[in-house]
């Protein structure tokens, strides 16, 4: 009865909800989430620069997160490079101080905190020619102004940056007094045309003051009150821009220091100042603010325009829509010559002729226009999610729940569609449905099973290119990346070309040959054996290998930032997954051939006695090395190691998935569908699922992280899969069987990639 439930229960489960239907779903989703974004970006403004000045929230202890964009870490030479020739100023009290020497950390870390604390402060970085003064005027009053008006006078040179605070002295000097709050009023109001006309010119920021943790105050300072903060706070910001409010030029209130000394402050050692992890928080923000336009990081959306369209882009923008229109155009013939064919009747037998059969040029014609189409629309998505400035993204931030809870979820609705195979699958196949990094050795042993086999011409090697390579080069054309950031694809893609070269080279050997005469074999292994000596020479021979990929035109298609090194690194990384591949795959031909293995249902791999003992080390080797990789300490060491050993666990597993017979035989249906969309899986995450490139997080619902998972990976999920379908339709198209005519479509293509090479030097040419 229980099997019986459990079987009734999946079927009902895919009876009521079909992959059409879950796309219909997404697709509403996405209409719904795109209006509502471009609902709050018209009403509530999409300024990022205000939301990173403004709000946000802790994820953690020390991570802050902006509300809707992504905040870049900056090194100190991405500092000195933003601020080269640059002249800032702080100019405030005790607190003003804090966030001066916090902000020239990030120019030069060694500095320390010295000097009068009752004084200007002067900084200069003589190597980037950056100064950075501190002026010490801890109340706003007429010094105050009388400095900020000898920047306004022509013949002064103003600084690039001003940041300006104060207000808790005067509370404890007046002793917490109204008079005081009065009289500082009337001071910033004297001040704030003279800010705004700076404004016009540099960046100016008036920090609001922060909240204190009344409990640690000292005797001196208990009539600062949190209460007393808020009233000067709330002046300054209306009376700050109140003659500019229509104006560009304003000056840019930073409030969001409150937020986070909100908590933050009860680590404070004197109740009044911030930590240093938070004053350190608020410098990056200032950072951020005004280098993210400048140096434009891929992980800083915050204060980022939305890049212009490339000429290439456009181009494809037109390409997409031109196929909409002919899709709609044809379908609309196409329907109402169905309506007439089916309402003209035989006037003579009264019987309904049968509709006209389209010509296959035009069904094919229709079929191109439609994949198109929805392929258009598609990327439309990808553009608006990770290019445009309308859905929201965040900074990526680990913790082991949000981790390990929806592994848990993925495994148990795994086993609950854990099916028997209704033929017995063979162990090749077992080994072509592995994980993702399984897929290098393995997969690449598949394609060398069949090659043996005689089973791999032509046109198979140009579908799997296609499959392969289409949705990333389409993404590069659309979003705008160089094909090496796809990196995944560039690596099988070449892997693959080298296996088939290996194979195809002077004796070509396959099955039938081999059984004949087992010398064949002997000059298989000698073929790997050259292959295996090629590897080795150039994983050690970097310049070889720099100068192989730089030539032009494949220089455009592996440099990644102007050189190859992350090409070396990928390459370098699996140099050897490809002998392992095709070894296996010729180990297991040879021990199918003397009829060494059993692969009938239910039964061991091997003899019981052989089946157990590979069985017991397996799983030792398994365990091993999974405790030596999860404790690895040093990066570069464990990546030099992990070429030559990762067969080792990649063999256990498949030892372990295909010795013991009832583990052969079944299989989960709920992987098997996802192992299907993989590839797609993989490169759509890029800029639908995470954002900014894999940096950051795609937010389509604000405000509920787990929401937004769900949501976002269900409509990633569908994207996917609808694009594996879009592949496999083209394909059909593109890559004919027909020799000659697969010969025509070859060329074509040469002539779109050198088109394309073309337009990418003008490209380069007009941006230098």
């Amino acid at each position: 009865m229980a099997a019986l439930a459990y079987t009734l229960g999946k079927r009902e489960i895919n009876y009521y909800f079909s992959v059409r239907s879950a796309k219909a779903l997404a697709l509403g989703a996405v209409l719904l989430l795109t209006a509502c974004h471009a609902a709050s970006r018209r009403y509530r403004g999409g300024d990022t620069c205000e939301y990173l000045l403004s709000s946000g929230r802790f994820l953690g202890e020390k991570v802050w997160q902006p509300h809707s964009c992504m905040m870049h870490k900056y090194k100190n030479s991405e500092a000195k490079n933003c601020l080269i020739d640059k002249h800032i100023v702080f100019i405030g009290d005790s607190r003003i101080r804090q966030l001066f020497y916090s902000f020239i950390k990030l120019i030069n870390p060694q500095v320390k905190e010295e000097g009068n604390k009752h004084g200007n402060i002067p900084f200069e970085d003589k190597s980037a020619s950056i100064k950075v003064d501190f002026l010490w005027y801890p109340e706003v009053n007429g010094s105050m102004r009388q400095c900020i008006k000898s920047w306004t006078e022509s013949s002064v040179a103003k600084p690039h940056i001003i940041i300006a605070g104060a207000a808790t002295w005067s509370i404890k000097i007046h002793n917490g007094s109204n008079e005081a709050l009065t009289q500082y009023k009337i001071n910033i109001t004297s001040i704030a045309p003279l800010l705004e006309k700076l404004a016009k010119s540099s960046d100016v920021y008036w920090v609001l003051q922060d909240p204190v943790y009344e409990d640690m105050l000292s005797e001196s300072r208990k009539m600062i009150t949190n209460e007393k903060i808020d009233a000067y706070n709330e002046a300054a910001v209306r009376i700050l821009n109140s003659s500019s409010r229509n104006s560009k030029a304003k000056v840019k209130v930073f409030s969001v220091s409150k937020l986070i000394a909100q908590e933050t402050i009860m680590k404070s050692a004197d109740g009044l100042h911030l930590p240093e992890t938070s004053r350190d928080t608020n410098a990056m923000i200032l950072m951020n603010v005004y280098c993210n336009k400048i140096m434009k990081p891929i992980d800083g959306s915050c204060c980022q325009p939305q890049p212009p369209l490339t000429l290439i882009q456009k181009l494809a923008f037109c390409f997409f829509t031109l196929s909409i229109i002919g899709y709609l155009i044809i379908n609309l013939i196409h329907r109402n010559n169905f309506r007439k064919n089916k309402s003209c009747t035989d006037l003579e037998s009264g019987e309904e002729k049968k509709p006209a059969i389209n010509t296959p040029y035009v069904s094919t014609l229709e079929m191109l226009l439609h994949s198109f189409c929805k392929l258009g629309l598609i990327m439309t998505y990808f553009y608006l999610c990770d290019r445009a400035n309308l859905f929201m993204k965040e900074n990526k931030f680990y913790t082991h729940s949000s981790f390990f809870i929806p592994i848990i979820y993925i495994l148990v609705l795994g086993v609950f569609y854990t099916e028997n195979t209704k033929e017995f699958l063979p162990v090749y196949m077992h080994i072509r449905v592995l994980v993702a990094a399984y897929l290098f050795q393995t997969g690449y042993g598949h394609f060398s099973y069949f090659w043996i086999k005689g089973d791999f011409g032509v046109y198979r090697v140009c579908q799997v290119l296609f499959r392969l390579n289409f949705l990333v080069v389409v993404l590069c054309i659309v979003m705008d990346r160089p094909y090496q950031f796809y990196y995944f694809v560039p690596l099988v893609t070449v892997w693959f070309m080298i296996i088939y070269a290996t194979l195809a080279i002077w004796p070509q050997i396959v099955q039938k040959k081999a059984n004949g005469n087992c010398l064949w074999h002997f000059g298989l292994l000698l073929k790997l054996i050259c292959l295996l000596t090629c590897i080795y020479f150039l994983s050690y021979s970097q310049g070889a290998f720099e100068k192989i990929f730089s030539f032009w035109p494949l220089s455009k298609c592996f440099e990644l930032n102007g050189n190859v090194y992350e090409w070396w690194f990928r390459w370098k990384l699996d140099r050897y997954v490809v002998f392992h591949g095709m070894l296996f795959a010729f180990i297991y031909l040879a021990l199918q051939k003397h009829q060494m293995i059993s692969e009938g249902k239910g039964d061991p791999l091997f003899s019981n006695r052989v089946s157990n003992v590979l069985l017991f080390i397996s799983i030792v080797s398994f365990l091993t090395y999974s405790i030596w990789a999860s404790s690895c300490k040093n990066k570069t060491e464990c990546n030099e190691l992990h070429p030559s050993v990762s067969v080792v666990q990649i063999l256990a597993f498949v030892l372990i998935r295909n010795i013991p017979g009832y583990v052969r035989s079944v299989y989960s249906s709920f992987f098997a569908w996802f192992g299907r969309i993989s590839l797609e899986l993989f490169i759509c995450q890029y800029h639908i699922w995470l954002a900014a490139d894999t940096k950051g997080i795609l937010v389509l619902i604000p405000g509920y992280p787990m929401f937004n998972v769900l949501v976002s990976t269900f409509i990633f999920v569908c994207v996917a899969h609808e694009i594996s379908q879009i592949t496999n339709d083209l394909a059909q198209i593109v890559v004919p069987k027909d020799n000659s005519t697969l010969l025509k479509r070859l060329l074509c293509i040469a002539g779109f990639f050198s088109g394309l090479l073309l337009f990418s030097a003008m490209q380069d040419q007009s941006k230098h």
